[in-house]
């Protein structure tokens, strides 16, 4: 695995979405190899002032010292309407890491599909791009077992806007709605049923 991480942080004229969220991941991943010398994000984001952008943060670690990489890149939004169920038990991506190798691939295969919806030993995990959540018909429900823990993710179960349990590959025909999450989307409302996946 790539000892270099980034946060994807959304910018609309200037201002900074959600910061908290990103720096206490960014802090979690230094916890983690148990470094010290954390940041504070902010004094390094100076954004533009009129736009919609992706401020993409990049650090690398060392026991001693990081650095930290900023960039901005307009930002347009993807359109994603369908999504190919794919099988991976091996696939880890518990760090927001550059090293995508293994889901780039699987995107890779998503034939037709806008997106990939990625099934990790029969249990629905993410996009490859974005946490999910499905619809009951009363509650907002996210996998309970993510690739990724996305900082809206978060956000929103903080919030008691959704809701997580384990997703079985065979618990999808039970919904009715699927929405898609991540820092720049938000919460984004896929308006198709969630039975009108690409073929499995």
């Amino acid at each position: 695995m790539s000892n270099t991480f980034f946060e994807t942080i959304k910018v609309i004229d200037g201002k900074v979405f959600n910061i908290s969220f990103h720096q206490e991941r960014y802090e979690s991943v230094l916890n983690h190899f148990s470094i010290n010398s954390a940041k504070n994000l902010q004094e390094f984001i100076k954004p533009p002032k009129i736009g919609f952008f992706r401020c993409r943060l990049v650090y690398g670690i060392s026991k001693n010292s990081h650095t930290l990489n900023v960039t901005y890149h307009e930002y347009k939004k993807r359109e994603i309407n369908s999504l190919k169920l794919l099988y991976s038990d091996d696939i880890s991506y518990g760090f927001k890491s550059t090293y995508r190798d293994k889901l780039d691939e699987l995107y890779a295969l998503r034939g037709e599909c806008d997106d990939i919806l990625i099934v990790k030993n029969s249990l629905v995990t993410d996009t490859s791009i974005a946490n999910i959540a499905f619809f009951d018909g009363s509650r907002w429900i996210t996998p309970a077992s993510p690739l990724l823990r996305g900082t809206t993710r978060e956000r929103l179960l903080r919030e008691g806007k959704i809701f997580e349990e384990e997703i079985h590959v065979n618990d999808l025909e039970n919904f009715s709605q699927v929405a898609l999450m991540n820092a720049m989307i938000d919460f984004d409302i896929i308006t198709k049923n969630a039975k009108d996946f690409c073929a499995r």
